[in-house]
């Protein structure tokens, strides 16, 4: 299966989050903080959104960072994505 987003949304697949601290603690599952840091994986066409001309401005492979309670967790094929809007995206991050 294959997600196909709509208009100017965005389908990111989450990165691990840190198992350790950097100072070298260990951290449960349960104390993991979600990363906002996270893949694209699919991106939509955008087009006209609410009467706005909407240009994509990321696009697959890339590593993003969004906002923290934004989107939609979808899981499919045992996998989990995210699909946010684009405007929840805050910023590319280049390496």
């Amino acid at each position: 299966m294959k997600l196909v987003p709509l208009g100017d949304k965005v389908v990111l697949k989450q990165l691990e989050a840190e198992e350790t601290t950097k100072s070298g603690i260990v951290l449960p599952g349960q104390a993991q903080e979600k990363p906002q840091q996270a893949e694209v994986v699919a991106v939509g066409p955008g087009g006209v959104i609410d009467g706005k001309e909407v240009t994509m401005q990321v696009k697959v492979g890339d590593k993003v960072i969004y906002q923290k309670y934004a989107g939609t967790n979808v899981k499919l094929d045992a996998e989990e994505f995210v699909i946010v809007k684009q405007n929840d995206i805050v910023a590319i991050v280049e390496e």
